[in-house]
């Protein structure tokens, strides 16, 4: 256990910080699986509308360090793929 004052409040920290990261891949998760399953039920139009939003909810995650930014650049080249196919 942390027995220094700065490694007591380091550990206060990580805590609320943990919370935060939480939060944000829950975000790009959900995220994920709304526009999953506009190409699974063939809405190309809505998926279309809603790829602009995916792409910059992504980013911010990926701006923070949750995900890397290759991670959410993959993620949106796979998912406009597989719309053009659509």
């Amino acid at each position: 256990m942390a027995n220094t004052k700065s490694a007591i409040k380091r550990i206060r920290r990580i805590k609320r910080q943990t919370e935060v990261n939480k939060t944000r891949k829950s975000r790009y998760k959900i995220a994920l699986k709304k526009m999953k399953k506009l190409i699974d039920s063939k809405k190309k139009k809505e998926a279309l509308s809603y790829l602009p939003k995916l792409n910059s909810e992504l980013m911010k995650i990926a701006k923070t360090g949750v995900i890397k930014k290759g991670n959410a650049t993959r993620n949106v080249s796979k998912i406009t793929r597989k719309i053009n196919s659509l």
